[in-house]
């Protein structure tokens, strides 16, 4: 470690003196933490452009004044026992006259801003958290990643010391682009794809290309938090169109020009429906007629418990006007921070270049492993047993909420990770069916709460209560609805609905 000491041989102070201050200011102003090893005095007095034995003095000063402390095998170090009280430089004896603070001349904050809040700051004080979009930890394919690390790390070689392209190595490139083809429905070549630090980051990069301020776009209403508040940022005028059961309501969507809309076709979020095939074609005529492109997120698609699911909008587009996104935050790990976005020919270019702008390429090593995983076959077989495991999950919630609460009205159960429960008149609000729930120590989630943003319109947001399943043992489901419940009738007295709440 280089300290930021500064040695003036001109000054009527010895250097053995101010090496002794400015060390011992470092320390009481705090920028030199308790047991912080100091360097050796060989390294400092190179660096100083000292003699040693200068260096040796004034440790030998700090030493004996308690600042520092050695240990034999370990070195010197910020003695880990001054008092909190000495942490403090002493104030003078005659108080110092500051100059008038200038008014400043900095350039206003132009920002304007709000950001999606997706870690659970009360997730260690709930038993049971039915938050949307989490992992089962335990799923994490940890064994095969561990060994795909030691091969992919023994070669590494001049690929972790270099810079790779921007827009991903070409190994998971290509990976991506042959799941794609069957999974999807999407003819994609890996020139067409570039990888990303998940779909925040699609996102920031799609704006960044098309949205200036005042710039029409269409969301769907309620839609996902994350994306109408990058499309804010950038000064975009948001449109909302409402969603039904099944899913955008295309014949809403505006005739005026508009320059881009967000949907999440294969499974709406947050009300879990999915778009049909005959509104696919018309919203796909409509981007054609308007002159839109269309970003298709679909982002937990892999997870289709009813049916087969239907081809992408990415796959039937003829206009080529789709944006289309994913990500492995849903499937693998939302730590691992990798997703794709594949983008139409005449946007490929300028997406490069706004991508090498924001960080010049995702991790290597990540991104070679990723790749194997997926080439080898190891991302099929992981995507099959937890598809198992979370259509068990999901039937347990739904059995669950049935046995205590009578026959709910559900939506989004077709996939995904998560269901939607649509509050009847007479249940408290979703706002207060959230705090009945926290009380008990279950996280339930209004839609504001759960990454979601309505716009305003209380049909949604007063009666919609989203519900994870994916992280839950079905033991852990369980035994949280029934908590619930019983809060729910300690509160209110008597069931508002004819249910199993009475008697159990």
């Amino acid at each position: 470690m280089q300290l930021p000491l500064k040695l003036e041989r001109q000054s009527k102070q010895t250097l053995q003196n101010q090496l002794f201050e400015q060390i011992r200011s470092l320390i009481l102003s705090g920028k030199l933490k308790p047991g912080t090893p100091m360097p050796a005095t060989r390294s400092l007095s190179e660096q100083l452009g000292v003699s040693r034995n200068t260096v040796l003095l004034a440790y030998d000063r700090l030493i004996a004044e308690d600042y520092l402390q050695t240990q034999e095998a370990v070195g010197t170090y910020v003695n880990s026992y001054l008092p909190p009280d000495s942490l403090v430089l002493k104030a003078p004896t005659q108080p110092l006259v500051l100059p008038e603070k200038p008014q400043s001349r900095r350039h206003p904050i132009l920002f304007r801003g709000r950001a999606q809040k997706v870690a659970n700051s009360q997730r260690s004080r709930l038993a049971v958290d039915f938050r949307v979009g989490r992992l089962d930890p335990h799923s994490f394919p940890i064994k095969t990643w561990r060994r795909l690390i030691l091969r992919h790390l023994g070669a590494g070689g001049a690929n972790l010391t270099e810079y790779r392209n921007p827009i991903g190595i070409l190994a998971l490139r290509e990976a991506i682009a042959n799941h794609l083809g069957p999974a999807r429905g999407i003819a994609v070549t890996p020139e067409q794809i570039i990888v990303v630090s998940g779909s925040q980051q699609a996102l920031n990069i799609v704006a960044r290309l098309l949205i200036a301020q005042g710039t029409r776009v269409v969301t769907e209403c309620p839609c996902y938090q994350g994306a109408a508040y990058v499309f804010e940022s950038y000064g975009a005028q948001l449109h909302p169109v409402p969603v039904d059961q099944y899913g955008l309501q295309v014949s809403k969507l505006p005739l005026a020009p508009v320059s881009l809309a967000y949907v999440t076709p294969s499974h709406q979020y947050p009300m879990g429906s999915t778009l049909s095939l005959k509104r696919r074609v018309q919203l796909l005529d409509w981007a054609g007629q308007v002159g839109a492109y269309l970003i298709e997120d679909d982002y937990d698609s892999d997870f289709r418990h009813n049916g087969s699911p239907l081809t992408a909008l990415a796959g039937l587009d003829p206009y080529d006007c789709v944006i289309y996104m994913g990500t492995v935050s849903k499937s693998i790990g939302a730590g691992l921070r990798l997703g794709y976005v594949l983008v139409p020919e005449e946007l490929m270019e300028p997406a490069k270049t706004v991508k090498a702008l924001l960080d010049n390429g995702n991790p290597w090593l990540d991104q070679a492993i990723l790749a194997d995983f997926i080439s080898g076959g190891g991302y099929a077989k992981h995507l099959r047993q937890i598809r198992r495991m979370y259509l068990r999950r999901r039937d347990c919630l739904i059995a669950a909420l049935k046995y205590h609460f009578g026959e709910v009205k559900l939506s989004g159960l077709e996939g995904g990770m998560h269901i939607v429960w649509h509050l009847p008149p007479d249940f408290p609000t979703a706002i207060e069916m959230q705090a009945i729930a926290r009380e008990t120590g279950v996280g339930m989630y209004a839609l504001e709460s759960g990454g979601a943003y309505d716009y305003g319109y209380k049909e949604y947001s007063e009666r919609t209560l989203l519900l994870g399943y994916s992280s839950l043992p079905e033991t852990q489901i369980r035994a949280g609805i029934a908590k619930v419940a019983a809060a729910f009738l300690k509160v209110l007295g008597n069931p508002p609905v004819k249910s199993k709440l009475a008697s159990s």
